[in-house]
């Protein structure tokens, strides 16, 4: 009966109410279930954000206020504990969370959680209102302390001092604390009547009046009304009249002592425009601070400073360094390091000292090594930082080992090296990577007692630093410092014909020599001298050709810029011969053969001159064929050659073999190129056989296909080649380029064309050289036919087109 009254009730109110009406309350609904949709894919995206990045500190902030707003308790509360792990809190989210925590739980258990969260929110930075905040939460929610149990009293007593400590000397915000303190004291004073209570209370005054505080005067004031209600009448319009004598000189000392911080406080609390002038406000205040020798009110500034400046490297620098040299409390200086560290985790200083820190307390290696894995979780700005960082932690190692070596396993220090060595060898300097191997076998000797392992160390470096001098070096000292002579030995035979950057090739050749001096025998010292003096011949030899290739290219530069060069003149000089060929000059003059053979030859001086100035237009580098011949005595020969690879890389590919002397890359003689096969000679047999086996080696992708070269193969088709030169070149029986004109002064005789000079028998010596048919020897000629008869012409007279003519019609 009574739900059908509600709902009949209900109705009629529906039917009251306007339509207008209606139709706002359902669009206001329609907007809340609008915002309500939008929120909960706001979190979701909030969720993916802090997924990819988990250290955004905004999306943590944005992700609590939706969760906040939108009521969901479990995910807030998981939430905070999430961004607590990677962020310290401000105070005001401190104050949002346990105002929630308040809200929703009753209770002892709950009481202790909030008061847990208490501890770890004053732990943080310094707030007056968060320790205000906490003593009112103990006063009411603690039954003990309410119901002021001398437990509960001694409870209160304790955490009111805690924050006399850490915030009683703020100098415009302490005296709140100092006043909470004495209600505290007022309200237990009225509630279990003890007279020492009234002590506590005089003697809070009497502290409180010693401290620069803002507001100090009026303290006094109520310190006099308080005395006066106890019964000691004193004079209110005389500032320190019944006031005893040392509580007013320490009154005096404090009044002068807040009048000269008082500009500094103006500068804080005055409107600023960045937190540059902030800072720089602080630091004035501090270094005030410092100069007047208290630590206590120098921490409390700092303290004050990181507050409201918690990511500034400079103040958490200048802080711990100041606790370093002053305070030197272990308990302080761990909670400031911890603390440092979570706020400005990229400053790898402050992991150093807190590490540094650690060592100096006698912390335990668990709690020392896993801030050292926080630390290296970090994002340093230099490989420096992160090499710094390694160090730090091995110098304690060690100190440790040194210590107590029967429960310490040396084997965490080399494992910490191994870790540094594969996290930074591609990234920090040379010299700073030689640093590192020579601190590592320097331990492993010293400590880990173990020389293989030492060796071990600068093999590595060796491998990864590419084989570098000064690895060699410090390798080598090591050996003659543990007096391992023929170690050493080994050492320089290994590496002397190395190729090491600058004078290094040089250096370590005279090193190997004067150690042989110093160290070995006679034999040994000739053996080395006599290796170190071919390779420092190959050595010279290899910068004369890199010389001789620097000059020879700048030469081809400043040709081919010079409109005066040998071979533009050469192109330049042989216009005459393509107006009329040389032939019909002296066509009275000059023999059949040599009228039939010359005009050829002019046509081929033309194309070949022609074909020469069209490749200088186009920038190629013309070669002529080489008349000399290699004896390939002690020669390399390799084939399967990726047609990228040049002579620099076949010399960088046996710089380990050594004793290269030469590089014969063959080429196509059109195009330049490479044809895939080499040759490369050595200076003895030794460094050919460290050559060949090095077969099947890859370069540039290629398997090289490497063998000793065998002279004998071509030299018999070698003669032929030489003197076949005119054939192969052209296809036609031409002579070379150089005997192209045919002068009695520059042409010489060959077997084919006999000079027409006279020979030993004084008769002139026939010119058949490539001769038309019509003017050779017939078959059965002899020499009476010819007697009387022009040799030249081939035993008769040459006729005229006349003459065959008629002899024609004569027929």
């Amino acid at each position: 009966m009574a739900e059908a009254e509600e709902n009949l009730s209900k109705t009629l109110d529906e039917q009251e109410m306007p339509p207008a009406t209606q139709d706002l309350s359902s669009d206001s609904d329609s907007e809340e279930e609008d915002d309500e949709a939008a929120d909960a894919l706001r979190i979701q995206a909030l969720q993916q954000a802090l997924h990819n990045q988990p250290l955004h500190y905004d999306s943590h902030l944005q992700y609590i206020t939706c969760l906040r707003k939108l009521g969901e308790i479990d995910k807030l509360r998981n939430a905070r504990e999430a961004m607590n792990t990677l962020f310290p809190l401000s105070p005001n989210l401190w104050q949002d969370w346990i105002a929630d925590e308040i809200s929703l739980n009753q209770g002892a258990e709950a009481f202790a959680q909030i008061e847990q969260l208490y501890e770890r929110a004053v732990q943080e930075y310094l707030s007056v209102p968060l320790w205000c905040d906490y003593i009112n939460f103990v006063q009411e929610h603690d039954k003990s302390v309410s119901q002021c149990s001398p437990g509960g009293v001694t409870k209160m007593r304790e955490l009111l001092e805690r924050a006399i400590t850490a915030a009683g000397f703020h100098v415009s915000e302490g005296s709140k604390i100092w006043e909470a303190y004495r209600e505290y004291e007022q309200a237990l004073l009225l509630t279990i009547h003890e007279e020492n209570t009234k002590d506590h209370i005089r003697n809070l005054f009497h502290r409180q009046l010693a401290v620069p505080l803002e507001n100090l005067r009026t303290t006094l004031m109520d310190y006099k009304a308080w005395e006066a209600d106890q019964g000691n009448d004193n004079d209110m319009d005389a500032e320190l009249d019944g006031v005893p004598p040392n509580v007013a000189l320490n009154y005096q000392k404090a009044s002068a002592a807040y009048n000269a911080r008082k500009q500094y406080e103006d500068q804080l609390t005055s409107p600023v425009h960045s937190e540059a002038d902030k800072l720089q406000h602080f630091m004035n205040y501090i270094k005030f601070e410092e100069s007047s020798g208290d630590p206590t009110r120098v921490q409390i500034l700092y303290e004050r400073a990181i507050s409201e400046l918690p990511v500034s490297s400079d103040l958490w620098l200048g802080y711990t360094n100041y606790l370093d040299r002053t305070l030197k409390v272990a308990s302080i200086l761990k909670s400031v390091y911890y603390r440092a560290a979570r706020n400005c985790p990229w400053i790898s200083e402050l992991w150093v000292r807190y590490l540094l820190t650690l060592e100096r307390t006698k912390s335990s290696e668990e709690e020392i090594r896993s801030v050292f894995e926080q630390s290296l979780q970090c994002v340093f700005q230099t490989t420096k930082e992160s090499l710094d960082l390694y160090l730090t932690r091995i110098d304690g190692l060690r100190r440790r080992f040194s210590v107590d070596q029967k429960d310490f396993d040396f084997q965490l220090i080399r494992q910490t090296f191994m870790d540094a060595s594969d996290l930074l060898s591609a990234q920090i300097s040379p010299e700073e990577l030689l640093s590192l191997h020579k601190y590592w076998a320097k331990l492993e000797i010293n400590l880990g007692k173990d020389i293989t392992a030492a060796r071990g160390v600068w093999d590595n470096l060796i491998k990864k630093s590419g084989s570098t001098l000064e690895s060699h070096e410090g390798y080598i000292a090591m050996e003659v410092e543990m007096g391992h002579i023929n170690e050493a030995r080994a050492i320089y035979k290994r590496c002397y014909a190395k190729r090491f950057a600058g004078t290094g090739s040089e250096e370590i050749c005279h090193a190997w020599v004067k150690f042989e001096r110093e160290h070995g025998t006679l034999e040994d010292y000739d053996i080395a001298l006599k290796k170190v003096t071919a390779r420092l011949n190959e050595v010279m030899l290899y910068k004369a050709q890199q010389e001789s290739k620097g000059k020879i290219d700048h030469s081809a530069v400043s040709t081919k810029g010079n409109a005066n060069s040998p071979l533009k003149r050469k192109t330049e000089q042989t216009p005459n011969t393509k107006v009329q060929p040389p032939a019909k000059k002296r066509r009275q003059d000059v023999p059949k053969t040599q009228e039939k053979f010359e005009p050829d030859l002019g046509k081929m001086e033309i194309e070949s001159e022609q074909q020469l100035q069209k490749e200088e237009e186009k920038g190629k580098e013309i070669k002529k064929p080489k008349a000399e011949f290699y004896d390939d005595q002690c020669t390399a020969f390799i084939s399967n050659l990726n047609l990228r690879t040049n002579e620099e890389d076949l010399k960088s590919f046996f710089s380990d073999c050594g004793g290269v002397t030469a590089v014969r890359l063959v080429r196509d003689k059109v195009t330049g190129k490479s044809r895939g096969y080499a040759y490369v000679d050595f200076s003895d047999d030794q460094h050919l056989q460290a050559a060949i086996a090095k077969n099947k080696k890859s370069l540039h992708g290629a398997k090289l296909s490497i063998a000793r070269s065998d002279p004998s193969r071509s030299k018999k088709s070698r003669p032929g080649m030489a003197g076949s030169f005119r054939g192969r070149s052209t296809g036609r029986n031409f002579p070379p380029r150089n005997e192209s004109k045919l002068s009695e002064e520059g042409r010489k005789p060959s077997k084919e064309e006999p000079s027409t000079e006279a020979g030993a028998s004084g008769k002139e010596k026939k010119v058949t050289f490539m001769a038309p048919r019509s003017v050779m020897k017939p078959l059965g000629w002899n020499k009476k036919d010819g007697k009387g008869k022009d040799e030249v012409s081939g035993g008769e007279e040459l006729k005229s087109n006349e003459e065959f003519r008629n002899l024609f019609l004569k027929k």
